[in-house]
């Protein structure tokens, strides 16, 4: 009899597992702080934060953040719904997000709370918009920087259903949005673009979706392939060190930190991933050029190898296929901003790139290489980015780029 009680508990335990959704990443945006001076708040106010999903399901949950705030987080209300044209929604698709329940939650400061899944059937490539109501004054300490995408903040109310959004103002990042989540058959996975600001999106048109992972995702969806693709990319991001903390640094927690930091969160953690593509080093190379990265910071080719080597390590330990990308050119390349221009190229930055990009290719660590260098160079003198595709600024590449970067990657590097 023991043995038959034994018997029908693991029955029920294995059923009761078979039943719960499997959740895989469909959006993601890396969480920063803010330059000092800058931090903008919000008084009463809803948030209609747009944002662009990958892959589709028929049940969704959000991930909000609170990570970088210093005191709880209150969402007085939260609801999520198809965008259907700027802050527009249907209402017919709006849905009441709940925290355990309740339909508000306080996020402790450096936490983050996840809602319960409701039934919503999300579209692969599709816009949705999730609102946020904060009932009271609130900083957005916890935000991702380069959205490049419109949202909406509101007139004075609770408008988290609203149909039309009383739109008093615009803004160009996510505040408190950190992630997006379907369920997915038992074989669906996500893929994780790791990197810095080519990674997300920097030279790419505003409100068009054209960040090489948005671009990925769509050629996926053409081939079928119901892959998530979760955009962890962060500008200025480095693999070794930390947005510079120096007096004289201008950029405060903005740059986020290392990504030998930040890779248990915005990668290991993330649903269902099964997959990375990394993009990392080229700022670690490109810091010590600034007048405000501390002296004694120097990089060579063989610490951005041993990070590496470090992270593959972490990833092959969970069962995650890392794919490795080369970093394309700089001479050209320029810093300009609180009153300096800067020139970022020397020959000896380049014999770090060089040397960096061979190991990558040859040195046999990764499960797989995208020479996003080979794509990107112009053929006639491969230490610039070809005309084609480099922006003014000499260091980042326009939609046309993107798009060469996202075609550049075989489809294959992500078998089931």
């Amino acid at each position: 009899m023991r043995h038959v009680l034994v018997l029908v508990t693991l029955i029920l335990a294995t059923a009761a597992h078979a039943s719960e959704p499997h959740w895989i990443g469909t959006w993601s945006a890396a969480s920063q702080g803010v330059m000092p001076g800058t931090l903008r708040t919000y008084d009463g106010q809803t948030l209609r934060l747009i944002v662009h999903v990958s892959v589709g399901g028929r049940k969704m949950r959000v991930r909000l953040s609170n990570r970088l705030g210093d005191a709880p987080l209150v969402i007085g209300g939260a609801h999520v719904a198809h965008r259907t044209r700027d802050a527009a929604i249907d209402p017919a698709s709006d849905r009441a997000l709940t925290f355990d329940g309740r339909t508000s939650v306080s996020i402790p400061a450096h936490a983050e709370a996840t809602s319960d899944a409701v039934d919503l059937d999300v579209a692969a490539v599709s816009d949705l918009a999730v609102s946020l109501y904060l009932p009271h004054r609130t900083g957005a300490s916890t935000a991702h920087a380069l959205a490049l995408q419109t949202s909406y903040v509101s007139s004075p109310g609770d408008h988290t259903a609203a149909a039309a959004l009383p739109v008093r103002d615009t803004l160009s990042a996510w505040p408190f949005l950190a992630g997006i989540d379907v369920a997915a058959p038992r074989d669906g996975a996500s893929i994780v673009a790791f990197g810095s600001s080519h990674t997300d999106g920097d030279g790419s048109t505003a409100d068009t979706n054209r960040r090489w992972p948005d671009l990925l995702a769509a050629r996926l969806v053409m081939n079928g392939r119901a892959l998530g693709v979760l955009n962890a990319g962060i500008i200025g991001n480095r693999l070794l060190n930390d947005s510079p903390r120096s007096p004289a640094s201008p950029f405060g927690t903005l740059l986020g930190d290392a990504g030998l930091r930040r890779f248990e969160r915005d990668v290991l953690a993330q649903a269902g991933v099964k997959y990375v593509v990394t993009g990392l080093g080229v700022n670690d190379i490109l810091f010590p050029a600034l007048p405000f990265t501390p002296p004694t910071e120097t990089v060579t080719a063989q610490d951005l190898i041993a990070g590496y080597r470090e992270l593959i390590a972490r990833a092959h330990a969970k069962g995650i296929r890392v794919i490795g990308t080369t970093i394309p050119p700089f001479e050209g390349a320029t810093f300009e901003g609180f009153d300096l221009k800067l020139d970022l190229f020397t020959p000896e930055r380049e014999r770090t790139r060089v040397a960096l990009n061979d190991w990558i290719r040859r040195g046999a660590a990764f499960d797989g290489v995208v020479d996003f260098d080979a794509v990107l160079r112009d053929p006639a003198r491969p230490t610039r980015l070809s005309p084609a595709y480099v922006v003014e600024d000499g260091l980042h590449v326009n939609d046309a780029g993107n798009a060469a970067q996202a075609d550049a990657i075989p489809l294959e590097l992500f078998r089931r």
